[in-house]
């Protein structure tokens, strides 16, 4: 087997005379830094002034790394479970509503509920767990 037309590109073969187009300096300019071996300047450096990095100065935190994150799912979304059955956090990853890592279920009150169903969630919005008991279901928060 071979690989497609134009997959495998043909190796920069460096200092193999002036015809090659890579003869002389290789591709690297004339002198200098860039030019020498193992030269390459680091990312930010602007040639011993303070970078602007370090010039500029800091504000601000972020506690993003630390937010509690929950499964959002809507109300509209647990039409797909039988009518009696028991909605969980399990039951979610299974059908599909719920994926990631998250540390709970949230359940809101998009859209409408007609099944009767038992739900087992972290947290439920007033007005969701209001449908939910309006359809003859049952709320149940861990």
């Amino acid at each position: 087997m071979k690989p497609r037309p134009g997959a495998v590109h043909r190796v920069k073969r460096l200092g193999c005379g002036e015809s090659s187009g890579h003869g002389k300096t290789s591709g690297k300019g004339h002198k200098g830094q860039k030019a020498r071996s193992g030269g390459s300047i680091r990312l930010g450096f602007e040639g011993g002034q303070m970078p602007l990095i370090r010039r500029l100065p800091k504000r601000g935190f972020n506690n993003n790394q630390f937010k509690t994150r929950f499964g959002i799912v809507n109300l509209r979304d647990l039409s797909k479970f039988e009518d009696g059955a028991t909605v969980d956090e399990k039951t979610l990853r299974e059908a599909g509503l719920v994926r990631g890592t998250i540390v709970g279920v949230k359940i809101l009150a998009v859209g409408d509920l007609t099944k009767k169903l038992t739900i087992v969630a972290h947290k439920v919005s007033a007005a969701a767990k209001d449908k939910i008991e309006k359809a003859g279901g049952s709320v149940t928060t861990k």
